[in-house]
């Protein structure tokens, strides 16, 4: 069995190639993906919705982050200014 070829390796042409290649593929794939997504009927999507959302267990929550998201704060940290 021969061992693969380090990249450094592959000519620079052939590199350009298989990265065009994968660049293609990416978007090839995203449209696939939105047309699946649009095929998918209204209890799918809900059905999967809830799935996505029971990902997260609220109890796991301290009793200050269930009374506010952090987004007032975090605002206030990315402008440096105090919460009022």
């Amino acid at each position: 069995m021969s061992a693969m070829k380090p990249a450094t390796s592959v000519a620079p042409e052939r590199q350009k190639q298989w990265l065009e290649q994968w660049k293609n593929a990416g978007v090839e794939l995203a449209a696939e993906r939105k047309k699946a997504l649009r095929r998918m009927s209204h209890e799918r999507v809900l059905a999967a919705s809830d799935a996505l959302l029971a990902l997260a267990d609220p109890s796991k929550l301290s009793p200050a982050r269930r009374q506010t998201s952090g987004l007032v704060q975090q605002q206030a940290l990315f402008h440096r200014r105090s919460v009022k």
